[in-house]
């Protein structure tokens, strides 16, 4: 079984299209706010209302993933990104209209 068939799961790609926005943006605070706390800059973010933005920001790397589990022909994999994308962007359609 070579590693593209052992990992074309569909909880592979829901589980790491769930959590690289999270890994992205503890990137981007790492890089851009070394003064703040991680509470102090999440605050910072909603008091400025640029959540929408910045999940936005987060999230886009998902395309890539997709693409790359679509280049090794997993295709259960790209599923589950795709779905977990769908997700991430009902919440942001949420935040900006509901709000």
């Amino acid at each position: 079984m070579t590693i593209p068939e052992k990992y074309d799961r569909m909880s592979t790609g829901l589980i790491s299209g769930f959590f690289l926005p999270f890994l992205i943006g503890i990137t981007v605070f790492m890089f851009s706010a070394s003064k703040y706390s991680l509470h102090s800059y999440i605050a910072r973010i909603i008091q400025s209302d640029i959540t929408t933005h910045a999940i936005t920001l987060c999230v886009f790397p998902n395309v890539f993933l997709f693409l790359l589990f679509n280049h090794f022909d997993m295709l259960r994999a790209s599923r589950g990104v795709l779905g977990t994308t769908i997700f991430w962007a009902i919440v942001v359609f949420g935040l900006k209209f509901l709000s």
